[in-house]
């Protein structure tokens, strides 16, 4: 299921939000006029047997340290390109959408992406985001909550 399908699906209110192609969550906070704060910004990690996403804001940087205690795991590292490429095939590189779910990967959000009513992510590319309250976001992903991002 693709994640307009999923939005829709679940009659979740949205939008889409074209932009000049950017390559970072910041770029494209500029390009949008929006918070850095709003846009969620997706990492990919490796652990485990495994790969997990963790989103948290454009303007903060992951603890990956407090990322594995959140998440329970002793090693927690960030993946590779080719990883990103292999488990999201219908995205262009390095676009990440904070919906874990539709890929069969966990999903944890930091505490701090709820401080503002809705966030804005990259959809599929580099040139479109969505704009969606946090509120929808984590009825629809049900993201475990952390505390792995600073500012």
């Amino acid at each position: 299921m693709k994640l307009d399908d999923l939005l829709i699906g679940r009659h979740i209110t949205f939008q889409r939000l074209p932009h000049r192609r950017t390559y970072t969550a910041n770029r494209m906070a500029q390009a949008l006029h929006v918070k850095g704060r709003q846009v969620a910004k997706t990492v990919l990690v490796r652990i485990g047997q495994g790969h997990a996403l963790a989103v948290l804001p454009a303007t903060h940087h992951i603890d990956l340290d407090q990322l594995g205690d959140d998440l329970g795991e002793a090693r927690v590292e960030l993946a590779s390109e080719e990883e990103m490429d292999r488990l999201f095939p219908d995205c262009e590189r390095g676009v990440l959408p904070p919906f874990g779910s539709l890929y069969r990967l966990p999903t944890i959000m930091d505490e701090s992406l709820a401080e503002d009513p809705n966030i804005v992510f990259e959809a599929r590319d580099h040139e479109q985001a969505i704009r969606m309250s946090v509120q929808d976001y984590e009825a629809v992903e049900h993201p475990r909550r952390g505390h792995f991002a600073h500012r």
